[in-house]
């Protein structure tokens, strides 16, 4: 074939691509986060009965990876059961999920239902048996670590099912690189930093509302963005930052302190 015809055939489908994604697209129902420019880039909000990736990179982040998801799980299907299925090795690094933490971001603890996998492969086949019952409002499946049987085609799976009953999946990654994927989005979320509660709430609530620097690195339909993101736990939807402020870096990470210094000059 000469080069002529591979340019040519390179250019087809690519249109085919472009035309498939934007049907895909319109055809997507979606649910609005309530943060006015990531719902802009989302085409409206998050696509329902699709699957989407939130990486939290390092360990100290999984809480607020953790509290994304819920987030995301409690605006996509509020009243309808959800699954949440975790490796073993999730359930030792960070621990069980807080039911309280679940209601403070809008769902029902009563309709949440837990599944502990012995290993990636036992998840996987687990979350995609769970995706084919259009009973369920969402799966959330949490992988910890780099995991070589989750590649591409094991996503695809993932997107198919979803697609077929309208389920929609979300998967939580943490330490780990992001990879070729069929995900409709895929985000990046950091802890943010949380002012301090108002004076009247401090005795029972001493912490802020929930502060996220969320970065979407892959939208297929859309622009990407970074916001730091208020969760509102009265309304449960996103909100853009009043008065958004990175987080303090880690102790290992900080330059030392001059006392120090001059102590070690000293010696």
């Amino acid at each position: 074939m000469t080069s002529a015809r591979l340019s040519t055939l390179a250019h087809l489908r690519g249109d085919i691509e472009r035309i498939e994604s934007q049907s895909e697209a319109r055809a997507l129902p979606r649910a609005a986060l309530g943060h006015a420019e990531a719902d802009a880039a989302l085409q409206g909000g998050l696509a329902l009965g699709a699957l989407h990736e939130v990486f939290a990179h390092e360990g100290r982040h999984v809480a607020a990876a953790t509290g994304f998801i819920a987030g995301l799980a409690s605006r996509v299907s509020p009243r309808r059961p959800l699954l949440w299925v975790r490796q073993d090795f999730a359930e030792l690094e960070s621990g069980a999920l807080s039911l309280r933490g679940l209601s403070e971001f809008g769902l029902d603890p009563r309709l949440v239902v837990t599944v502990r996998a012995a290993d990636l492969d036992s998840a996987l086949r687990s979350a995609a048996d769970a995706l084919a019952c259009d009973a369920l409002g969402c799966v959330v499946l949490e992988i910890w670590g780099e995991a070589k049987p989750l590649d591409l085609v094991a996503s695809r799976k993932l997107t198919l099912a979803a697609r077929g009953s309208g389920v929609t999946a979300l998967m939580l990654r943490v330490a780990a690189t992001p990879t070729a994927s069929t995900a409709e989005t895929r985000w990046i979320v950091r802890a943010a930093h949380s002012p301090p509660a108002p004076r009247w709430q401090a005795s029972t609530q001493p912490w802020g509302a929930p502060l996220l620097d969320t970065e979407l690195v892959r939208n297929r339909h859309g622009p990407n963005g970074r916001w730091i993101m208020e969760w509102k736990c009265d309304a449960c939807v996103f909100h853009d930052a009043a008065d958004p402020q990175p987080v303090a870096a880690a102790i290992a990470d900080r330059p030392p302190a001059p006392k120090a210094v001059a102590q070690r000059r000293a010696g």
